[in-house]
C-alpha cells in the first residue's frame, strides 16, 4: 500500500472522528493500492476495496476474478476475495469489518459510487455501523499531490505531449484524421504509457466540436487540427491538447491564437499559492472578450485520478453557487486550456498543459512542444 496515502488518510481519520475510510471507487482504489484492478471500472458489481483504518492498518477487498493480480501488486496486504457467481460481496465485505472490529464503528464510505442496493444491504449487514460519505474527503486529500504523485504527473505530461507532438508531425494534406489518432495512440504506448483516455481529433469544420473522436475526414490544406489525449499510468491522467494547422493558417487564427497563448502566459503567472480560482478564471474571460470570443464556464481544473478535479478555476457547480471560490494551494496540479470551440470563423482553437502550483509559483509540465506558434503538420516530412 502506498504509505505516503495511507497516513494522509490516517491524519484525516483523526480530524473526522472515523475509525476507517472504505475506497470503493477504481480512482480512489488506485489512490491507496497504487493501481487499477483492469475490470473494475469495465463491470461495476466487481467490487474492489481498500480499507484503511484509523490505526493506520489496511486491508483490501476483491473479486476472484481478479485474485491473482491484486496479489501480485500487493501481496503482503490482507486481502478477502469475495466469489462473483455465488457469493453477495456485501456480506462477505460486512464480515471483513466485524473480523477488523468495525461493526459498531463510524466508517466513511464513498456513497457517490456503491450502487444504492450494495449499500442497502451491508448496512443492514452491520446495523449498528455507522456509515459517513468519504467522497469529499478523499477529493480534498487528491488534491494536494505528493513528490511521487508528481513525478508520475510530469512523465505523464512529457508522454501526451510528445505524443501529440509527433504525430502532428507525421501528417499532411491529404491524410485523414484516423491517420492522427493512429500515429498517436502508437506514441503514447511507445512513450511508456499504460493506458489513454478522451482522444480527441477534431480538424477543419469539427475542430469547433468539443470532444469527437477520429473520423475519415481528409485534411485539407489550411484546416486547424484540435488533439486532445489523457495518457494514463497507474489510474492517473495528464491531458494536453495542442491545435496545428495544415500548411498554412486560415484567415484570423494567427491573431486569436496569438491572443490564447497572451492568455496561457498570464494563467501561469497568477497561478500561486493563495490565488484566487475565481479570479483567474474572470480575468481570462475579460481577455477573450477584448477579441469577442465567447466565455466558457471554466479555464481550469485540478486533475490525477479524475479528469477533473477540485479546485475548478472557473463557476462551475463543483465550486457551489456563482460566487463561491477556491484558494490555489502548494503542490496542485491543474489541467488549464486557454481555449474557444467556436470563434465565429469556422474553427475551433485550443491550448491544454498541465500545471504544477509551485512555492513560489507554477511550473509548465507538458514542455515538449513549443506552443508559442501554431504547429504546422507534416515537420517530419
Amino acid at each position: 500500500m502506498r504509505a505516503e496515502i495511507v497516513a494522509k488518510q490516517k491524519k484525516a481519520m483523526n480530524e473526522h472522528g472515523l475509525d476507517a475510510i472504505i475506497s470503493c471507487s477504481p480512482e480512489s482504489f488506485a489512490y491507496v493500492a497504487g493501481f487499477v484492478v483492469p475490470s473494475q471500472p469495465l463491470i461495476r458489481h466487481r467490487h474492489a476495496m481498500a480499507i484503511v483504518t484509523a490505526d493506520g492498518s489496511s486491508q483490501l477487498f476483491g473479486v476472484d476474478m481478479e485474485a491473482s493480480t491484486i496479489h501480485r501488486r500487493q501481496p503482503d496486504t490482507p486481502t478477502r476475495i469475495w466469489a462473483e457467481f455465488s457469493d453477495d460481496p456485501m456480506l462477505v465485505l460486512a464480515d471483513q469489518l466485524r473480523e477488523l472490529g468495525l461493526d459498531s464503528a463510524r466508517v466513511a464510505i464513498e456513497l457517490d459510487y456503491l450502487p444504492a442496493g450494495d449499500f442497502a444491504r451491508l448496512t443492514a449487514a452491520l446495523p449498528k455501523a455507522r456509515f459517513t460519505p468519504a467522497e469529499g474527503i478523499l477529493a480534498r486529500l487528491r488534491q494536494l499531490k505528493t513528490p511521487d504523485e508528481i513525478d508520475l504527473l510530469r512523465r505523464l505530461s512529457r508522454i501526451s505531449d510528445q505524443a501529440i507532438h509527433d504525430a502532428l508531425a507525421a501528417v499532411d494534406e491529404g491524410d485523414c484524421e484516423m491517420d492522427i489518432a493512429g500515429h498517436l495512440t502508437r506514441n503514447v504506448f511507445s512513450l511508456g504509457a499504460e493506458h489513454f483516455k478522451l482522444l480527441i481529433v477534431a480538424t477543419g469544420e469539427r475542430s469547433v466540436l468539443p470532444n469527437v473522436g477520429p473520423s475519415e475526414r481528409l485534411l485539407k490544406r489550411g484546416d486547424v487540427c484540435r488533439v486532445e489525449i489523457f495518457s494514463v499510468i497507474s489510474g492517473y491522467h495528464a491531458g494536453v491538447c495542442r491545435t496545428a494547422v495544415v500548411g498554412e493558417p486560415p484567415e484570423h487564427a494567427e491573431p486569436i491564437w496569438a491572443h490564447l497563448v497572451d492568455c496561457k502566459y498570464e494563467i501561469m503567472e497568477k497561478v500561486k499559492p493563495g490565488a484566487s480560482c475565481r479570479e483567474i478564471y474572470e480575468s481570462f474571460i475579460a481577455k477573450l472578450a477584448r477579441m469577442n470570443l465567447p466565455p466558457i464556464s471554466f479555464v481550469g481544473h485540478g486533475i490525477g485520478l479524475h479528469l477533473h478535479e477540485n479546485p475548478y478555476l472557473g463557476v462551475t457547480p463543483i465550486l457551489g453557487k456563482p460566487g463561491n471560490d477556491a484558494e490555489i494551494e502548494e503542490n496542485m496540479v491543474l489541467g488549464f486550456e486557454p481555449l474557444c470551440y467556436d470563434t465565429g470563423y469556422g474553427f475551433g482553437m485550443q491550448n491544454k498543459d498541465m500545471l504544477l502550483v509551485t512555492a513560489a509559483g507554477s511550473e509548465l509540465l507538458s514542455d515538449y512542444s513549443n506552443t508559442d506558434k501554431l504547429i504546422v503538420c507534416g515537420s517530419a516530412r
